[in-house]
């Protein structure tokens, strides 16, 4: 374990020269399990390098850069959850997108999959803006909290096995400390759904014993001390989806509404 150099040169950065930095799977445990706060969670993840194929891929892409994005700094950092810190929503995802989040620092922003969420969310009363376009555009979350159930870009979207092992910790410990609040999850796509349930586990939530399957609109009561929780699944907003109809616009809002509901 070792600790973050200053001069980062994002005016926003939760890491300090104090901070201390994960170097293996041992220390995002370690690092998890002791953070405070969602603060000090955020800044132990956002300097993380357990994962070196993420780390050199997620450094790699901020370095060559797409076109579009020539002039523009990228994070090429973990990206850590945001929006309200005390949710009655929590939405969980895979991973940031290479040009989307690892280039914005934040999930789900600057990307196309990003376009159609937060359009959705707009319109079901869960986002002020119906566009994430980079951090301190203005965009809030209503009630809601989203996170990645992995905090770096991986190579053609897929982490590896033992790196998802690796990063469970950071997405236990975020749940855990949200979990009091929380009324309703939503796993947007099946690797969300996975990789949720043993995360609400370790965070105190009675779930059944053997796992439901992951469906658009599969709705699973589960417990949090003695308030009910529902978990909804969705399916991921990707371009591959959407451009193909298996999700379109009315079916997210299906969704967030329900979850709205839910919520209450």
């Amino acid at each position: 374990m070792s600790y973050v150099p200053p001069g980062t040169g994002w005016p926003d950065d939760p890491a300090t020269p104090a901070t201390p930095v994960a170097a293996g799977p041992s220390d995002v445990r370690a690092l998890a399990d002791s953070s405070r706060d969602l603060a000090d969670l955020t800044a132990r993840q956002s300097v993380c390098r357990a994962c070196p194929r993420l780390v050199a891929w997620r450094e790699e892409v901020a370095d060559v850069k797409r076109r579009a994005f020539a002039d523009e700094t990228y994070w090429g950092r973990p990206i850590a959850g945001w929006g309200e810190e005390h949710p009655r929503i929590l939405l969980v995802g895979l991973a940031p997108a290479a040009h989307g989040g690892n280039r914005t620092g934040r999930i789900f922003t600057g990307d196309r999959s990003g376009d159609w969420l937060f359009a959705s969310l707009h319109r079901t009363g869960l986002a002020v803006q119906a566009t994430s376009t980079y951090a301190g555009d203005g965009q809030k979350l209503v009630g809601t909290r989203m996170l990645a159930s992995v905090r770096c870009a991986p190579p053609a979207n897929k982490p590896l096995p033992e790196e998802k092992a690796t990063c469970f910790p950071w997405m236990a410990r975020e749940i855990a400390m949200v979990a009091g609040s929380v009324r309703v999850v939503v796993a947007l796509g099946g690797y969300a759904w996975q990789a949720m349930w043993p995360a609400l586990r370790e965070a105190g939530y009675a779930l059944p014993r053997s796992r439901p399957p992951f469906g658009h609109g599969a709705e699973v009561e589960v417990t949090y001390g003695s308030a009910p929780v529902t978990l909804l699944g969705c399916y991921h907003p990707s371009q591959q989806n959407t451009f193909t109809g298996r999700v379109t616009a009315d079916m997210l809002d299906g969704i967030f509404a329900r979850a709205v509901e839910l919520s209450v």
